[in-house]
């Protein structure tokens, strides 16, 4: 039988291993997109700036080479002939020229700026100083504005300075040109990263699914589901997982049957002999012929007889349900008079170990419930008989009986070691007898919680406050056959 699972998650839920691929690979994405647009936006922004300043540069050179040819030593024609340049000057809706004298003050703008006003920037007192063309970018001392500034020197034909020509030109369009170029990139580092998690989860998608499918197999298998099968849709590592995965539920389910048969047959062949033994000991026992040692033997063959006897007797309750046989003789029954009664069969042997038991009956009245008395005697009866097995030096049992109108509860406690915390959840398991010394197949609780499951209820067992171990019975009050 091959494993169908009817809800799978898509592609978009993440959690478990998915998460942490995802998450994984999303970080390490993110840090080199970060790092490509950083380095790709401040790249460009210096390059734009560079191409500018070049691009003034070059201008301002031609114009100061223009100038050195055509300046005499005249002051006036060198102040007449930047103020025609000036009036004449084609770029100024764009660039703002000034004329500035050896003190660092205008003369002349082809703007706004005031004659004898300072510009307050380096770029004029370095050329000024160095006789090289000078550059400066920032925010202008006078208006706040983002600018360009280059300063080129102006000089007599024999190297002499005579003042500097400047060219100003706003940043704006090229601080809006970079922010564009990286919110553009930052748009493509996003998409690159939406298109990476898109592969990323379609990829851990074909590994997770599968695990998913293999683990939920694996699981049932574990619950008893021996046999089980799942498809095969890889024929790589995942398909050899699979189809080891489906090897071992194939050898699981044949050793089981194996066992399970073995059980069975070994059972049967029992129990003629044990209700032989049973019946001539329950015979001799009574005759008037023999002394007291022979008595006390035959009561110990008996004692021994009944013993293997009830280990064959859950051992084929187990086979029964290993096989689909076990049925339940449903009746409407008084579960509180059941537990009565059984507390009454087993109180005796209690009391040869000198042990006691005492029951808190319910404050309010049991319904009746649709269940199997005779079964449900078996569950009691062996609890009873694991508590004075197992917790014998505690001589104490405690048993009470409750509802609250939709479930019943029984509980069970005993006054011993109670149970190690690693084995609480194995207890229950078949052939589980844990670190316990005590004689047993480890089937009992197995077959008692099959029992309690075809009633509809759960069997859990705890370690009780003080010491000890509590059972605990809940059975619905709706019958669920």
């Amino acid at each position: 039988m091959e494993l169908d699972l009817e809800k799978k998650p898509g592609i978009f839920h993440i959690n478990g291993l998915k998460r942490r691929w995802v998450m994984t690979s999303l970080i390490t994405i993110f840090i080199i997109v970060a790092a490509v647009v950083i380095t790709f936006s401040i790249t460009t922004a210096n390059s734009n700036l560079a191409a500018m300043r070049e691009g003034l540069s070059t201008k301002a050179k031609t114009t100061t080479d223009f100038f050195s040819n055509y300046i005499t030593r005249t002051y006036a024609e060198y102040y007449n002939s930047a103020y025609m340049y000036i009036d004449n000057f084609e770029d100024a809706g764009r660039l703002e020229l000034q004329f500035v004298d050896t003190r660092g003050n205008v003369m002349l703008s082809s703007y706004s700026m005031a004659a004898g006003t300072t510009p307050g920037t380096q770029d004029v007192s370095n050329a000024l100083t160095t006789g090289e063309i000078s550059y400066w970018d920032g925010r202008s001392p006078t208006t706040g504005e983002r600018i360009m500034a280059v300063s080129a020197p102006l000089k007599y034909a024999d190297g002499q300075i005579i003042g500097v020509m400047r060219y100003v030109t706003s940043l704006r369009i090229v601080d809006r040109q970079n922010l564009m170029t990286t919110l553009g990139a930052v748009g493509l580092g996003l998409a690159v990263m939406l298109l990476v998690l898109f592969m990323n989860l379609l990829f851990i998608s074909t590994v997770v699914e599968p695990i998913r499918e293999v683990t939920a197999m694996a699981q049932r298998v574990a619950d008893g589901s021996y046999g089980m099968q799942i498809g095969k849709q890889y024929k790589d590592e995942l398909g050899d997982m699979v189809d080891a995965l489906n090897e071992m539920s194939i050898k699981i389910s044949r050793s089981e049957k194996a066992q399970t048969e073995f059980v069975s047959s070994v059972s049967h062949e029992l129990r003629t002999p044990l209700t032989a033994i049973t019946g001539w000991g329950e015979t001799l026992i009574y005759d008037e012929n023999l002394d007291d040692e022979a008595k006390r033997g035959i009561g110990i063959i008996l004692k021994e007889a009944r013993r293997l006897t009830k280990m064959v007797e859950e051992l084929l309750d187990f086979t029964r349900m290993q096989d689909g046989r076990f049925t339940l003789n449903a009746v409407e029954m008084d579960i509180a008079a059941e537990m009565e009664d059984s507390i009454f069969a087993y109180r005796e042997v209690l009391q040869q170990d000198n042990m006691e038991l005492n029951y808190t009956p319910c404050d309010d009245e049991i319904p009746l419930i649709h269940g199997d008395p005779e079964r449900l005697r078996q569950v009691f009866l062996n609890i009873f008989d694991n508590a004075a097995k197992y917790a014998s030096e505690g001589k104490r049992i405690d048993v009470s009986v409750s509802t609250n109108g939709v479930d019943i509860y029984i509980r069970i406690r005993d006054y011993g070691p109670g149970i190690p915390e690693d084995e609480l959840e194995r207890v229950k398991m078949k052939f589980y007898k844990g670190a316990s010394k005590k004689r047993g197949n480890g089937i009992g609780l197995a077959v008692c919680d099959e029992i309690i499951k075809y009633h509809g209820g759960t069997l859990t067992l705890s370690n009780a406050e003080g010491g000890g171990t509590l059972v605990t019975i809940k059975i619905p009050i709706t019958p669920v056959f």
